[in-house]
Order: structure tokens, then C-alpha cells, then sequence
């Protein structure tokens, strides 16, 4: 602690925080002096070069997990009921370009948090909700050329409105696929409810993110631990394994399903599956789950720390690897720090980063 009198100082407290008295050293007035005459000396030399500004790094990477949450959502969303847990993270279409612009990304494919726009049996809503954002999103795309995409959000319960809205979307918002949730209530996305729902999609060819959410089953099982550090991962693993055994994978093959979370648990649970798929003797899959698993694509988002990132490379080819942020939950920095520890070659990089996306989504290439 220092305590002032005057212009004097006194030190108090323990012994190890006071400094040593010391006489005024001769000496040092001498080097203090010399200093100040070499200081004015050196105010009348010419000063060097300003160092160059660093050049930010290039914007390559094609983010598939990036969320938009306008306000109109949030209100929504947090009805009671609803959104699990604290509010969403502050956005802005400035807080994602900024971010976007940091980690050395070009373009970022919007999608909705969830709970996304399905409540319950309240179809009017659902369909207005859905419509809003998914023409908010389709500004953000036309208002900043080249840095955004869109998946469109619907609400697979609600058939018909699913149809219309893929139809809008698809066709007069120019989306870039559709995002859906892992479950709904208590359907996940084998329900064969879904089924026209899948053939719309499939009939186009479309590309499909998928996010988890709070299961309907799982909420607060244990204490302290929120559903977002074991049931989104969880729930993805569930939806993906009701979609392949549940026969919708190879019903509609021409879907491209994206996996958040790098498939949540999927690559730890194989052997499980392989051995349920040899139990049950299924003809949709005479060579077991692994071929379906193997044609999806999973993105890094919250999937990128080394054991993670192992499970999934000894599970699917690097082709079906692909770049996520998880923005605003997570920034970019994660990610590219994950990738860049891991140790993959310049060439996985840039597929990872770039290339697959570019491959699944081509109209990013203008």
C-alpha cells in the first residue's frame, strides 16, 4: 500500500512489499543526467521507418455453421417454455462480418439457432417465423454480395407448410439448401411423417444442414451439466442413426446431409452400429451403416480438438470434411487453431476449408 503525505511517500504493509532504503547514488544522477542529453540528441535525429501494417490474411474458408439471430427471433425463441437455458449471444451482420473478416473467412452460410421456429402445433406461427427470417436472410446474402449464403429454416412437422416454404425459398430467394434440427418435440428426422417432405428435397438434389437442439427427452438429466455439453451432441448422433436405420438415407439418396459438430458422438458409436445393423439383418443395408455414414459430410464446429478430429478422419475420407464456426457461440478462432494443430497437409487444408464446400455448393464460386 502507498500512502501520500505531501509529495513525500510511506510504504506500509508486510515486509516483502516494502522496497530497501537506499541513499541518492551519485552515480546514477550522473547516468540520468546523460540520458537526458541523449534523449535530446536523439529528438534531433531523423526517425526511422514506421513498420508496415500487417496485411490481413486472405479471406479463403467457406464457413457451413454460421448463425443469424435478429432480434425478432430472440423474442420468439424466449418465450417461456421454449429456448433452454440463457439467452442467445449478442449478433449483428456487423459482429459476423468483423469476426468473418478476422478468421480469414469469405463467405459464411447463414442458418437459425435453435429452437428454431417449431413450438408446438402452432403452424401459423411457425410459418411466419420461418418466412421472416428466411427473408432477413436472404437480404443479409443480397446486401453483402459474396459473404453470405443461406440455409432456409422450415419446420419438417408441418408438411405443407415445409413444401411451400422450400418452394420460396429454393426458388425465389435463391437459399443455398435448408437447414432443419436434430428433433422435433419427439421426432427426429427418420419419422416417416417427413417422408413428402424428403422426396421434395430429394427430387431436388438439395443440400440439408442439420443442428442439434435440446431434446424433448433429455432436459436437466444431470444437474449442473446444460443439454449443450452432452445432449447436442447426443441428439445429433441420434438423428443420424434414425436416418440411416430408419431407412430415409438410401430412400432419398440424392439429399446432402452436413452434420454439425463433426456427427457429435456418431465416430465413437460405429461399432455399435455395425453390430445392431448385423443383428437386425436390414435389407436397406446389406453392407451395414458405415456406407451411409460414409457419404454424409460433418462439419468442425465444436468438433475440433485432436481426438475429435482423429475419430471423424478414421470415419469418412477428407472429402467429407468441411469448415464451421459456430458463430456467434464460438468464433473462428477455434476452429482455425483446431485445424492448424492438428497436422493435416496443405492440400486436406484446403479441402477442408474451401474446396468440399465449393464442390457441395458451387454457386460460391462466382
Amino acid at each position: 500500500m502507498v500512502m501520500r503525505t505531501g509529495r513525500r511517500k510511506f510504504f506500509s504493509g508486510c515486509a516483502c512489499c516494502q522496497p530497501e532504503f537506499r541513499p541518492a547514488n551519485p552515480a546514477r544522477r550522473n547516468f540520468l543526467a546523460g540520458g537526458a542529453a541523449a534523449l535530446g540528441l536523439a529528438a534531433t535525429m531523423p526517425l526511422a521507418a514506421p513498420a508496415k501494417a500487417q496485411v490481413p490474411a486472405a479471406r479463403t474458408r467457406i464457413d457451413v455453421h454460421h448463425h443469424f439471430i435478429p432480434p425478432f427471433h430472440v423474442e420468439a425463441m424466449m418465450a417461456p417454455g421454449r429456448r433452454t437455458g440463457p439467452a442467445p449471444p449478442k449478433w449483428s451482420p456487423a459482429l459476423s462480418l468483423d469476426d468473418m473478416d478476422k478468421s480469414g473467412i469469405a463467405t459464411a452460410i447463414l442458418s437459425i439457432a435453435q429452437p428454431g421456429v417449431w413450438y408446438g402445433n402452432n403452424v401459423e406461427e411457425s410459418r411466419k417465423l420461418a418466412r421472416e427470417l428466411n427473408e432477413y436472410g436472404a437480404k443479409l446474402v443480397k446486401d453483402h454480395p459474396g459473404r453470405f449464403g443461406l440455409f432456409a429454416c422450415i419446420a419438417p412437422p408441418d408438411v405443407q407448410g415445409s413444401l411451400k416454404e422450400i418452394e420460396y425459398a429454393l426458388d425465389t430467394l435463391k437459399a443455398d439448401g435448408i437447414g432443419l434440427l436434430t428433433s422435433y418435440q419427439d421426432k427426429y428426422l427418420g419419422d416417416p411423417s417427413f417422408a413428402p417432405v424428403y422426396e421434395e428435397l430429394n427430387r431436388r438434389k438439395a443440400v440439408v444442414y442439420v443442428h442439434p437442439t435440446t431434446p424433448d427427452c433429455c432436459r436437466g438429466l444431470v444437474p449442473g451439466i446444460p443439454p449443450g455439453s452432452i445432449e447436442y451432441a447426443t441428439d445429433s448422433t441420434r438423428t443420424i442413426a434414425h436416418v440411416v436405420f430408419s431407412g430415409t438415407a438410401t430412400k432419398f439418396p440424392d439429399i446432402r446431409w452436413i452434420w454439425s459438430h463433426s456427427g457429435g458422438t456418431l465416430p465413437f458409436l460405429t461399432g455399435r452400429f455395425v453390430r445392431l445393423a448385423q443383428e437386425r439383418k436390414l435389407a436397406h443395408l446389406p453392407n451395414g451403416p458405415m456406407p451411409e455414414f460414409k457419404k454424409f459430410y460433418y462439419e468442425l464446429a465444436q468438433g475440433n480438438t485432436p481426438g475429435q478430429i482423429a475419430a471423424l478422419s478414421k470415419m469418412v475420407a477428407i472429402s467429407q470434411v468441411m469448415y464451421g464456426t459456430d458463430f456467434p457461440f464460438r468464433d473462428g478462432a477455434e476452429v482455425n487453431a483446431g485445424i492448424a494443430e492438428y497436422g493435416f497437409t496443405p492440400a486436406d487444408i484446403a479441402a477442408i476449408e474451401r474446396d468440399n464446400a465449393l464442390r457441395l455448393l458451387p454457386r460460391l464460386k462466382g
